[in-house]
């Protein structure tokens, strides 16, 4: 007993360890994106305000407003995610299962389509993204309420129903959008972080940091929970009231994280399932782990999306998550599939 429990502090603290080096490399990394990349200590110094003119902008002024929110958004997705597949004690759950991803894409879209009166683009955009995204939540769960009781497989059904529908919306508008509009609403539903500003952030990262301290908090009632309903209400969680509440915050978080950066998929799914694999299913450990193992993962994925092709531009960070985050995460799960549980 005494073996096992030292091997798993071991394993913990290695991971923690290996986890801040990548997270300290990717923000480095990311900082130093240019056409001609700098070096680290060019990085160093413009970050202290001693680099040359043209460093100081490069890394401050057009780097740095995407690697700190790309740090947000990734610890919003990483931890939403382990918060669903505990809720639901599903391992395909993600933030968008409930459709949320298809509702902020239907705001966006509906902005791009139809130009708002006196209202800017880069305003109306991120303003019904975000709407939208939490008006689906609010959607999926009155339509899987019976007798004011909520079924978590009825809340997956209802998510997929209406993210279906929702998502034919927006392939219709995307359809319809005249041809210099059209490319927008396809890049925005594969997310960048390359738009995001000072301002935009001032409003999502306090909302983010907020939601996911309160998503914290719940770790050991959802330790309960992925036990069972019965078993969890005989430990004394009010299951109704901290799944809706878990529900609400985490659609909260993710329409914040989404509404400026468009749909980035998949890190909500494997960045929690990685560290479930590695060190078990105490969300205790998991979902503060899953928060910083989404930053340096999103982080990592804007970097190579910024070099891996240069003659085409900056290749949509989506694309890059599932072509980095999908081989991985086969490869480990194949290796600890007889650990598995759910």
């Amino acid at each position: 007993m005494m073996n096992n429990t030292g091997r798993k502090k071991k394993g913990l603290l290695l991971t923690i360890v290996l986890l801040a080096a990548i997270m300290i490399i990717s923000i480095l990394l990311d900082l130093s994106w240019a056409s001609n990349p700098l070096s680290l200590k060019e990085v160093l110094d413009a970050l202290i305000g001693q680099g040359t003119w043209a460093n100081n902008i490069i890394v401050n002024t057009i780097n740095a407003p995407r690697v700190v929110f790309g740090v947000f958004v990734g610890a919003a997705l990483g931890v939403t995610g382990g918060v669903m597949q505990a809720v639901f004690r599903n391992p395909l759950a993600s933030p968008y299962l409930l459709g949320l991803s298809s509702g902020a894409s239907l705001g966006a879209a509906i902005a791009i389509v139809f130009s708002i009166p006196l209202i800017p683009l880069a305003i109306a955009q991120p303003v019904l993204a975000f709407v939208f995204c939490l008006g689906t939540m609010f959607l999926v769960y009155m339509l899987s309420r019976v007798g004011g009781n909520v079924r978590t497989e009825t809340l997956i059904l209802a998510g997929v129903a209406i993210s279906s529908l929702i998502s034919a919306a927006v392939s219709f508008l995307t359809y319809i959008a005249p041809s210099e509009r059209m490319g927008d609403i396809v890049f925005w539903t594969m997310g960048s972080l390359s738009k995001v500003n000072w301002e935009e952030m001032a409003f999502a990262i306090p909302i983010i940091t907020v939601g996911i301290i309160l998503m914290l908090a719940q770790s050991k009632n959802l330790n309960a929970m992925m036990l069972g309903d019965s078993h969890a209400m005989d430990l004394g969680v009010d299951v109704r009231k901290v799944r809706l509440f878990l529900l609400i915050i985490s659609s909260i978080v993710v329409a914040a994280a989404v509404a400026f950066v468009g749909a980035i998929g998949f890190i909500g799914l494997v960045i929690p399932h990685i560290f479930r694999l590695l060190l078990g299913p105490d969300n205790r450990i998991i979902l503060p782990l899953s928060t910083f193992g989404g930053a340096a993962f999103i982080l990592l994925c804007d970097y190579v999306a910024h070099v891996v092709a240069p003659l085409y531009g900056v290749m949509p960070i989506g694309v890059v998550t599932a072509f980095v985050g999908a081989p991985f995460f086969i490869y480990l799960l194949s290796r600890k599939r007889s650990e598995v549980g759910w």
